[in-house]
C-alpha cells in the first residue's frame, strides 16, 4: 500500500469512527434545544441528525410537523418523517403513522393501511398500537371483525399502561360470550409469555 493510500484509507476510517458522534450530538443538541422551547433550532439539528438516518430525530421531525412546533403544522410533512422512521423499525413512528391514515391527515384515509402500522408497532408492545389496532378489529376498519382479537388487543394495552381503553373494553365485553372473552385473555397470555421468551 503506497503512502497515500495508507494517509486515505486512515483518514477515512477517522471520519467513519467521528460520524456517529457527530451524529449523536447533533441529535442530543437537538433534544436539549426543544426542553428549552428553541424549535427552530431543534428543527434544524434534528433535520441534519435525520437527513443522516437517526430514526429518533425522523420521528421527532414528524411530531414537530404534526404538532406545529416551530413550523406551521403539515401533516403531509410529518406522514413523511414518520415513514422513513416507520420503515426502519421506530415503533413510535408506526405507530404515529398509523394514526394518519386512520384519521386521513397528510395521506389519504386508508384503513387497511393504518392496521398495518398498528400492527407492527403493536407486535412490538407499543400500547397506544395495541389500543388502535383493538378498536380496528372491534369497528372492523382495515380489517375483518373480530372481537375476540379486539379484546386481546384491548387487555394488552391496558397491561402496558394505556387507559383510553377501559370503557370501550367495557361495552365490548359486556356483549361477549364468557367462552369468548376466556379466549381473549388467553391470547393475550399467550403473546406476553412469547414476548418474554
Amino acid at each position: 500500500m503506497s503512502g497515500h493510500s495508507r494517509i486515505a484509507t486512515v483518514l477515512f476510517g477517522l471520519a467513519f469512527a467521528l460520524a456517529p458522534a457527530a451524529h449523536g450530538g447533533t441529535f442530543e443538541d437537538g433534544v436539549s434545544a426543544h426542553r428549552r422551547g428553541d424549535y427552530v433550532s431543534a428543527m434544524s439539528l434534528w433535520r441534519q441528525s435525520a437527513e443522516q438516518g437517526n430514526t429518533l430525530a425522523q420521528y421527532d421531525l414528524g411530531v414537530m410537523y404534526a404538532n406545529g412546533e416551530g413550523v406551521a403544522q403539515d401533516y403531509a410533512e410529518a406522514s413523511r418523517w414518520y415513514r422513513l422512521a416507520a420503515e426502519r423499525g421506530n415503533v413510535r413512528a408506526q405507530s404515529n403513522l398509523g394514526v394518519l391514515y386512520d384519521k386521513g391527515q397528510g395521506v389519504e384515509r386508508n384503513h387497511a393501511e393504518a392496521v398495518k402500522w398498528f400492527r407492527l408497532a403493536a407486535e412490538q408492545g407499543n400500547a397506544p398500537a395495541q389500543y388502535n389496532l383493538a378498536l380496528a378489529y372491534a369497528k372492523g376498519q382495515g380489517i375483518a371483525q373480530d372481537y375476540v382479537e379486539a379484546l386481546k388487543w384491548f387487555r394488552l394495552a391496558e397491561a402496558g399502561g394505556y387507559a383510553g381503553e377501559a370503557v370501550f373494553r367495557g361495552i365490548l365485553e359486556d356483549g361477549m360470550s364468557h367462552a369468548d372473552v376466556a379466549e381473549a385473555e388467553r391470547r393475550a397470555e399467550s403473546w406476553k409469555r412469547a414476548r418474554k421468551k
